[in-house]
């Protein structure tokens, strides 16, 4: 990530670039200069240093590419955690039939090249909604998003399917919906998990499947010696992680052996300290 100096505002609009042309993020570097408003933290190259620097300076907003090699920019939302999530104004060089729903469940997108009344209207927009936007109404939208382009009904995106004996008991596996198919998570391989609204994102190896249900519903089914919430909407995996390093402003980051890094909000650190 490519720091660059710019003056703090409680007012600004503080912002990522990820793209994985050097050209585009050069040039949308020099087009943001010109707002006063904007305080420009960094651009990053892939997802991978993008969710990083996400984790570690928590943006207002982010200029997020769509397609790029390894892990798209959608792809990257659901690695994302819902207490962190930034707005994003999607950028793509393609005038598609999915731009129009990107257009509905982002703050806004951008085409390549980026027109400057476009890149005024755009940065407009994210101030407007910067103290009002719900980022886990964002997340849930986003989530919708995905189905709808993969062509999957909503109810098929995924449900929790009751497989225990009686109601509270710790489950073993999950069963997840997918159209046709139900695919059986089990729960020792759970990595770690987040809510946006009624969807919850389970992260396994790499992987991320979508499920309809509530964050409570899911949680009551997990072993808490196991499974304990970081954050406002995010459970992780205890087994799972490797370091925790401390952070100035008294939170802490947790690195997971799967390699994603979750951040660990200061109101939860006496609930969990005692499992590592």
């Amino acid at each position: 990530m490519t720091e660059l100096e710019a003056q703090t505002s409680s007012d600004s609009l503080r912002v990522i670039i990820v793209d994985d042309e050097e050209l585009a993020r050069k040039g949308l570097e020099m087009r943001l200069k010109e707002f006063s408003q904007v305080e420009l933290l960094g651009s990053c190259a892939n997802a991978k240093e993008a969710v990083s620097a996400i984790i570690e300076h928590e943006p207002d907003l982010i200029f997020l590419d769509i397609q790029m090699p390894g892990k798209s920019g959608i792809e990257m939302v659901r690695d994302i955690q819902v207490d962190i999530l930034p707005m994003i104004i999607f950028v793509t060089a393609f005038d598609s039939f999915a731009v129009d729903a990107f257009k509905m469940h982002a703050v806004d997108y951008l085409l390549k090249p980026v027109e400057s009344e476009r890149l005024l209207e755009a940065i407009n927009k994210a101030t407007d909604q910067k103290a009002l936007i719900s980022v886990a109404d964002e997340k849930q939208k986003l989530l919708r998003l995905v189905v709808s382009l993969t062509g999957k009904s909503e109810s098929a995106i995924g449900e929790l399917l009751d497989n225990q004996d009686d109601a509270g008991d710790h489950i073993d596996r999950l069963a997840i919906k997918d159209g046709s198919s139900i695919t059986f998570v089990p729960i020792k391989d759970i990595d770690w998990i987040d809510a946006a609204g009624d969807y919850m994102c389970v992260h396994v190896s790499g992987e991320t499947h979508i499920m309809r249900t509530t964050m409570k519903d899911l949680e009551s089914k997990l072993d808490p010696a196991i499974f304990q919430r970081v954050h406002r909407s995010t459970i992780v995996n205890l087994q799972r992680v490797e370091k925790v390093s401390s952070h100035i402003n008294g939170e802490f980051h947790l690195t997971l052996s799967c390699g994603s890094s979750l951040k660990m909000s200061r109101s939860y650190k006496e609930k969990v300290k005692h499992f590592f």
